[in-house]
């Protein structure tokens, strides 16, 4: 069975930072790119950050942003311990949502969400 768990959000105030962790099970975990999704209420789901899959257990992957997130967002991956993880930096109000873990090969999974607040 494959799961995909996220955690680490909370409530933060803006300018603050969150690290966001998704460690899943039931995959071979470098095969899978990974991404991050966010939905804030009233709104799709947006794409976040992506990474791609591993060539080896040790090497990570290429990374794409959002633009709004670009410079302020980090998405990186340990094949070791099957996580993948969003250090989020300088957060503002609009970065409030549920965000959520994407791991995809030939299939898709999503893991079932972390809230995230931005507020003072």
């Amino acid at each position: 069975q494959v799961q995909l768990v996220e955690s680490g959000g909370g409530l933060v105030q803006p300018g603050g930072s969150l690290m966001l962790s998704c460690t899943t099970s039931g995959i071979i975990f470098r095969l899978y790119a990974m991404g991050w999704y966010r939905q804030a209420p009233g709104k799709q789901r947006e794409l976040v950050a992506t990474i791609t899959s591993s060539a080896t257990i040790t090497s990570g992957g290429s990374t794409n942003y959002a633009d709004s997130v670009k410079g302020r967002f980090t998405i990186s991956r340990d094949n070791a311990k099957n996580t993948v993880y969003l250090q989020m930096n300088s957060l503002k109000p609009d970065d409030t949502a549920v965000y959520y873990c994407n791991a995809y090969n030939l299939r898709t999974y999503w893991g079932q969400g972390t809230q995230v607040t931005v507020s003072s």
